[in-house]
């Protein structure tokens, strides 16, 4: 496994393996545009405060995606990377693919002076919250959020 930063090049293979996202118990969300989403993922790959992180075989083949970026300020905690995607291909889960981004983000974040790294996920997720209990969280917490 290789990790690296998305080019742009890579655009149809990480739309495409963020639709591992949407499979059950994930659904697609009602608000999911793709044109919107290719237009965010172009702006993530050529910005300084994001990163899409690939991991990929050795055939090139793309095998996880975790988007991650510099997004808050917090009074209490300081400088916030949030994850916003961590796919990973369901055939690839449990081979240490899901760890190796996430643990990039975290040292992405570090470096660019954040003090904590979050994320948040769906209730019905819950193969992937045995997942994140696995890597040991300082914390963890319940989101809401509101169609504006």
């Amino acid at each position: 496994m290789e990790l690296r930063p998305a080019r742009h090049e890579d655009a149809d293979a990480v739309i495409a393996a963020l639709e591992w996202l949407f499979a059950p118990p994930g659904a697609r969300p009602a608000l999911y545009d793709p044109a919107r989403a290719r237009a965010a993922l172009a702006h993530a790959i050529g910005a300084d405060d994001a990163e899409v992180l690939l991991a990929t075989d050795a055939d090139g083949t793309v095998s996880g995606v975790c988007t991650v970026a510099l997004d808050l300020r917090s009074i209490r905690f300081g400088l916030r990377a949030w994850v916003e995607d961590l796919a990973v291909d369901p055939a690839r889960r449990s081979t240490g693919v899901g760890r190796a981004l996430l643990d990039a983000a975290r040292a992405w974040g570090r470096e660019r002076g954040a003090t904590h790294l979050e994320l948040d996920s769906g209730d019905s997720r819950t193969d992937a919250h045995r997942f994140y209990e696995r890597q040991r969280p300082d914390w963890t917490s319940r989101s809401f959020g509101w169609v504006l």
